[in-house]
């Protein structure tokens, strides 16, 4: 299709620049659908736009410090004759906008998810000259109704990144190609990459109350996409050369709980294990106390979901998840993960660890050191406590000194690392699905190797997530002409660290 380019657009340029989370890619992907559509031309190279904007990441200190030091980059490209405007979006500005404006005056300008609707009108404001105020934050789970089931008629008001809306902007008679249409998913946009792999929404903001958790109240409460719309993205992506599917939400096992059916992901997974060329279904952001039997049960049933279980533990001594507001301990963790791998002998299992948490005692700590010891995950991330702005978690006393946390930190790092290695080498003799991701050749990027010898070729199998969870190597002859986007069978030979080796089948 074509598009019709608005004179006043002048046909500028942007680069979108992602940080943070699977989510964030998908908001990045909306607003590259939303200035596509208007004319705007999306280039890789910041240098080369005339408008930076930085999809900013609010998760940890370690996220924001991230952030920050990438708008300063992005900013300091204003000098090279080209880029006139750097501009911050996502979960750093939606949860400190003006506060962040004032701080950070290299950045043009500071716009929150409401917003994300008018980004071209934003950024051709902001290149004219003009002033554009500061996102104003509030509290977006006072947004919604309260009840979950009253909240998808209070939608078509709040702007959710990632939902969309039905509507075609004036002045545009068609989508340009590579915009996903409003006739398909609801909410426009555009692939930044051309990898086999893409998120896909399945919902929202979160309704827990983690005590140490920021996200909801800057996310908004928990909203699940109706299964139409994630069909029809899903479909879209597939058209789109996307091979594996990864559903992300703030909680996947919340999903259709606020459209009248907590079992509607167990309904949604055959649905999309129908549609022609997708071959792997990621489900991720599991809570353990919500990953019902039924869930595992259609999970290890359902041709094409992968084996892959992302379950978000936090910690396993009862009295530090009990003050972390959340459920569970060491026995029904671990008799969870037994349970999966009953139905599932291969199943990979991740998950992420705060040490250093107001209270922790050594006993708690040491527990946690037992837990992972028995677990037996693939990939592990560990955090060290940190208090976040506006959570209950700061406020709490028994606060640890710094360098207790960190050494904690370290000492759980290490043995995570050498417990994901452990894991790895018992792989070794296991037949395993591969997705070709990477092919060089000579030190440069090819469709398919072009020596089987001389090709380094790397993928992931499906008990591994993207970018996380390490990757499979794969050698010998047989894996010349190999191309991007093969999915193949192959056999564990060797490990090294969390990375796996594997020969052809």
């Amino acid at each position: 299709m074509s598009s019709t380019v608005p004179t006043d657009l002048g046909g500028r340029t942007v680069a979108l620049i992602t940080l943070g989370c699977a989510r964030n890619d998908v908001d990045s992907e909306e607003l590259a659908g939303r200035l596509a559509a208007e004319g705007w031309s999306l280039v890789d190279d910041p240098a080369a736009a005339e408008v930076a904007v930085v999809n900013t990441c609010g998760f940890v200190d370690a996220a924001k410090k991230d952030s920050i030091d990438t708008l300063l980059s992005a900013a300091d490209l204003k000098g090279n004759g080209v880029t006139k405007a750097v501009v911050a979006v996502g979960c750093l500005a939606e949860r400190y906008g003006v506060q962040l404006a004032e701080e950070l005056p290299e950045a043009d300008a500071v716009l929150g998810f409401d917003q994300y609707q008018q980004i071209g009108d934003r950024l051709r404001t902001i290149l004219g000259g003009g002033h554009v105020a500061s996102h104003t934050p509030s509290d977006r789970r006072k947004l919604l109704p309260l009840t979950p089931v009253e909240r998808a008629a209070a939608t078509g008001s709040v702007s959710v990144p990632g939902h969309g809306e039905p509507v075609i902007r004036s002045g545009i008679a068609d989508l340009p190609d590579g915009v996903a249409p409003a006739s398909g998913p609801r909410a426009l946009r555009r692939r930044l990459g051309d990898g086999p792999s893409a998120a896909l929404k399945l919902a929202s903001g979160c309704d827990r109350r983690c005590s140490f958790c920021a996200i909801p109240s800057f996310r908004g409460a928990f909203l699940s996409r109706r299964p139409a719309d994630i069909l029809a993205e899903a479909r879209w992506l597939a058209e789109q050369g996307a091979r594996e599917i990864v559903l992300v939400s703030e909680n996947s096992t919340s999903y259709g709980k606020d459209l009248g059916d907590i079992r509607l992901l167990e309904t949604l997974l055959p649905e999309l294990a129908a549609i022609d060329g997708l071959d792997w279904i990621r489900v991720s952001y599991l809570q353990p106390a919500e990953t019902r039997p039924s869930l595992i049960d259609a999970m290890a049933a359902t041709p094409k979901v992968v084996p892959y279980f992302d379950l978000s533990f936090q910690h396993s001594a009862p009295d530090v998840l009990r003050r972390m507001r959340r459920f569970g301990d060491t026995e029904r963790f671990l008799d969870l993960l037994g349970s999966i791998r009953e139905k599932l002998p291969q199943a990979g299992a991740r998950s992420n660890f705060i040490v250093g948490f107001p209270g922790e005692s050594e006993a708690d700590y040491k527990e946690l050191e037992g837990f992972l010891t028995e677990a037996r995950l693939d990939a592990i991330g560990v955090f060290g406590y940190s208090d976040e702005d506006g959570t209950e978690a700061a406020g709490f006393e028994g606060k640890l000194d710094q360098d207790e946390i960190d050494e904690r930190a370290a000492r759980l790092s290490e043995l995570a690392e050498e417990l994901t290695a452990q894991r790895a080498a018992e792989r070794i003799g296991e037949r395993i699905e591969v997705l070709v991701e990477r092919v060089e050749a000579g030190g440069h990027e090819v469709a398919g190797g072009q020596d089987g010898e001389q090709a380094e070729i790397e993928g992931r199998a499906a008990q591994q997530g993207p970018e996380t969870d390490g990757s499979v190597r794969l050698i010998g002859q047989a894996a010349a002409g190999l191309r991007v986007g093969a999915l193949i069978s192959a056999l564990v030979v060797d490990s090294d660290g969390v990375d796996l080796v594997a020969e052809l089948v």
